[in-house]
């Protein structure tokens, strides 16, 4: 059996054999290149340890450790990033004078949904809208019940989406937290090396969700809150026709005069962190003839994530739904446009993860007033003096309350 000891005396004897050939250099050339005889002799050695430390499984053993410690520094930070978050809801319960403000947290904390079936897909869209419909009520009155009365609405909005926030942050980071004990338990140094080259991603997810509990906690505008402004700039540069109407849950309209256009403005209604319900709202003023007679182009306008490289608040148009819904609220107004056969136009205004989730920047408010210019370009180019266009202001409206028209 060879040993470990016997390999390093045959590496030994291959350096001594390597280094041979110089004993017939003359003294002169052996002392210029006795330097570069022993860095060769060196670099064979170590490569041949290495090899051996490879063939041994040692080094493997040894990169797996650096891995491990690696993502569990930023494990830690993740961890930091979930209890600060905690801090700021459970801060702000106690304010309120919510007695049981921990155990509400923790409540929520571990809350979970399950997706419907989808191997069979009928219905799939009823489905999955009525679990995220139910899982939005339950944590809704789960906050609501805990609450004073005297509580306002636009609070308890912000402290669902905090509480979600901790949510969120806490399925991180167990789930990261599970695929790393679960390498380093079965030895899968790929499983660990997966974790370590992805974390650093992860790690911005997570800052940025604890930097937007920050903004949400003050009732501040976030980066997602540019289509619901781009909508509320809009309806002030426009003639109302009408008053502002809660049309859906936490979503309203108004209807305007713009361009000789009759052009109906939605969006979420705030100023508390609601996203509301925009194509339910789409589906019902549909219903309306004077409205579905004329209609003749949709437009939504939301935030969208940018490609690295590219400036924060710069605009884009395309065609479909700008929309970052599961799929309920988006399918209503594809459904919609495709039995109308009305033409759907998008305009994004781009931003990072980190702006779209935390206090709105100059530059998206930059975007915004050059997306109202997009949509009335749209509504110029794309229908005649007249007809009615729908406009949606897509996205998380804190911050941004209606307009009142008269």
């Amino acid at each position: 059996m060879v040993t470990l000891s016997s390999m390093l005396d045959i590496v030994l004897y291959s350096v001594a054999y390597a280094a041979w050939p110089f004993d017939f250099l003359n003294s002169s050339s052996r002392e210029g290149s006795s330097f570069a005889v022993w860095i060769i002799a060196i670099s064979i050695l170590v490569s041949t340890i290495i090899s051996i430390l490879a063939f041994l499984g040692i080094a493997q053993s040894m990169q797996l450790r650096v891995w491990k410690n690696q993502v569990e520094s930023r494990l830690r930070i993740i961890e930091s990033y979930l209890h600060e978050t905690e801090s700021i809801a459970t801060n702000k319960l106690k304010k309120l004078g919510v007695e049981r403000h921990e155990e509400l947290v923790k409540r929520i904390k571990d809350f979970f949904l399950i997706s419907p079936v989808s191997i069979e897909p009928i219905d799939i869209i009823k489905r999955l809208e009525q679990i995220l419909r139910t899982g939005e009520k339950h944590i809704e009155k789960l906050v609501s019940e805990a609450l004073p009365s005297n509580v306002g609405e636009p609070v308890r909005k912000n402290l669902t989406t905090i509480l979600a926030i901790v949510n969120g942050l806490n399925t991180l980071y167990k789930y990261l937290r599970h695929l790393l004990l679960l390498g380093v338990k079965t030895r899968n140094a790929m499983l660990v090396a997966q974790v370590w080259m992805l974390i650093p991603f992860y790690l911005r997810i997570a800052k940025a969700y604890r930097d937007a509990a920050e903004t949400i906690a003050k009732g501040l505008p976030i980066g997602d809150s540019a289509g619901p402004l781009a909508a509320y700039k809009l309806s002030r540069i426009a003639k109302p026709l009408s008053r502002i109407e809660e049309i859906a849950e936490d979503t309203v309209y108004g209807v305007y005069e713009l361009e000789r256009r009759r052009v109906v403005i939605i969006k979420a209604k705030g100023p508390g962190s609601t996203v509301g319900r925009p194509g339910e709202a789409v589906e019902k003023l549909i219903k309306r003839e004077d409205i579905a007679r004329g209609l003749s182009a949709i437009i939504t306008v939301d935030a969208a994530l940018k490609f690295e490289g590219e400036e924060t608040g710069i605009t884009a148009e395309g065609v479909g739904v700008a929309m970052g819904d599961p799929g309920p609220e988006k399918i209503r107004i594809e459904r919609i446009a495709a039995r109308l056969r009305v033409p759907l136009y998008a305009v994004a205004i781009k931003m990072g993860l980190e702006e779209a989730i935390t206090a709105m920047s100059e530059n998206v408010v930059k975007g915004v007033e050059d997306a109202i210019n997009r949509v009335l370009n749209l509504i110029k180019e794309r229908t005649m003096p007249g007809d009615t266009v729908i406009v949606i202001g897509v996205g998380n409206t804190i911050g941004i309350s209606q307009y009142p028209t008269a």
